[in-house]
């Protein structure tokens, strides 16, 4: 793998379509993490930090019928001794319930397993969160062990942090 992470490629699903997250889309995303069932689990972002994060975090826009419907942050370890890809998904309430973030994560694992070489992928949802915790399992993440206190909720309380993994055989 190269010390250089490459830029995300444009990647097509069946239903969805994963391409870099740009700056026209702060609003379309800032608008999604307002949602209550959003906000409950990613906590306090507005356009600002949705700008500064298209900046500083590898990410793809989930688009379905060309219109940008969850998102997709990557980080990706190259170390060829520590090799390993996070990532953190989210998609609007229009779409849940559809198997769409899902999708998106197959597709990211695909093209990171055979493109970049990556065998381990993790994902930390909150320990609460089930909903997103059967979607990760049913797609091949497997509970690794909880992390206490990991992540501060929308309502500013400590929360614990469930670590999964799913390992490419």
């Amino acid at each position: 793998m190269a010390d250089e992470l490459p830029q995300l490629p444009v990647l097509k699903g069946e239903r969805l379509t994963l391409r870099p997250a740009r700056e026209d889309d702060v609003d379309a995303l800032a608008t999604i993490l307002r949602e209550p069932d959003v906000l409950a689990w990613w906590g306090r972002y507005d356009a600002a930090r949705v700008r500064r994060d298209i900046a500083e975090i590898r990410s793809w826009a989930i688009e379905v019928d060309g219109t940008v419907g969850g998102w997709l942050h990557v980080h990706e370890e190259a170390d060829p001794d520590w090799p390993n890809v996070a990532f953190d998904v989210l998609v609007s309430g229009r779409l849940r319930g559809d198997g769409y973030g899902r999708e998106a994560l197959r597709l990211a694992i695909r093209w990171f397993a055979g493109e970049r070489g990556h065998h381990r992928f993790t994902i930390d949802p909150a320990v609460e969160n089930e909903r997103a915790i059967r979607a990760y399992e049913a797609i091949g993440f497997r509970r690794v062990g909880v992390m206490r206190r990991y992540e501060r909720g929308a309502d500013g309380r400590w929360r614990d942090g469930l670590l999964m993994e799913l390992i490419a055989e």
